[in-house]
């Protein structure tokens, strides 16, 4: 689900909220909601507003209305709310989010798949991750991702912007080439820190999904044989019309499953 427009109408802050009194425990699982006079109350909000974001919550699968009880918690929760627009280590980490170990953290000119995605014009310069997602073990998948030019996030999402210099400081300011990796580097992914960064910014994704083999580099990285079949997922996330993150995940044959999400 995605919200238009760069800024987040309030029933969606409530929702926001909300959801983060459950992840926080305010709201345990299994809990049964204040009734909506008293919840309005708590919150400070209107019933009607408040009535829309429960609503959106139970359509979420965070809250279910129970007949005689009333809303209560589901006992798992979805990890992120409105947007389903979810870190792949979250996303396909079945009991628990995969480790990100990161491959490469560096600042590149575009590439033919920036151009295209992040409108990237020639000599722009790019922050550039490469990690591996595992779990148990196992190499679970393999992301590239890329962000929008520091002057582009400096005008749409600034959060994002300052979140990603905190977090990649060797590379702000750098030219293409500077680089970090191994231990030194955040085990995050790129998309995680857009997520934290985005609780006032609405933020909208497309994701295309095509069939492959690894290759030789990737079949390396991830330790499979290069003619392993895999599934590439692209992802691309905007503020309104702006492309800021785009990103290319590789999950070979036996990784976790990938849940697709569709509507109309």
């Amino acid at each position: 689900m995605a919200v238009s427009g760069q800024r987040r109408r309030p029933v969606v802050a409530l929702y926001e909220r909300i959801a983060d009194a459950v992840h926080d425990g305010t709201y345990p699982p299994g809990s049964t909601l204040p009734s909506e006079p008293k919840l309005a109350a708590e919150l400070g909000v209107s019933r009607p507003a408040l009535r829309e974001a429960l609503l959106l919550l139970q359509e979420d699968g965070v809250l279910t209305v129970r007949r005689g009880v009333g809303r209560t918690v589901n006992d798992r929760p979805p990890r992120r709310g409105f947007e389903h627009i979810q870190p792949l280590e979250e996303l396909i980490g079945a009991g628990g989010p995969l480790r990100v170990r990161a491959l490469l953290r560096t600042v590149e000119e575009p590439t033919d798949f920036t151009t295209q995605h992040l409108l990237a014009p020639a000599r722009a310069e790019l922050r550039f991750w490469e990690s591996v997602l595992t779990g148990e073990g196992t190499a679970a998948a393999l992301s590239h991702e890329w962000a929008a030019a520091d002057d582009v996030l400096d005008r749409v999402h600034p959060e994002f912007a300052r979140a990603l210099r905190a977090t990649d400081p060797a590379a702000s300011g750098k030219g293409a080439g500077a680089a970090r990796s191994g231990g030194t580097a955040p085990a995050t992914s790129m998309l995680a820190v857009l997520v934290a960064a985005s609780r006032e910014t609405a933020l909208s994704a497309h994701s295309g999904i095509t069939a492959t083999l690894l290759g030789r580099r990737r079949g390396d990285q991830l330790g499979r044989p290069a003619d392993t079949p895999a599934v590439l997922v692209t992802q691309v996330v905007r503020v309104g019309e702006t492309p800021i993150l785009a990103a290319k995940h590789m999950l070979p044959t036996g990784a976790p499953a990938l849940p697709v999400l569709q509507s109309h």
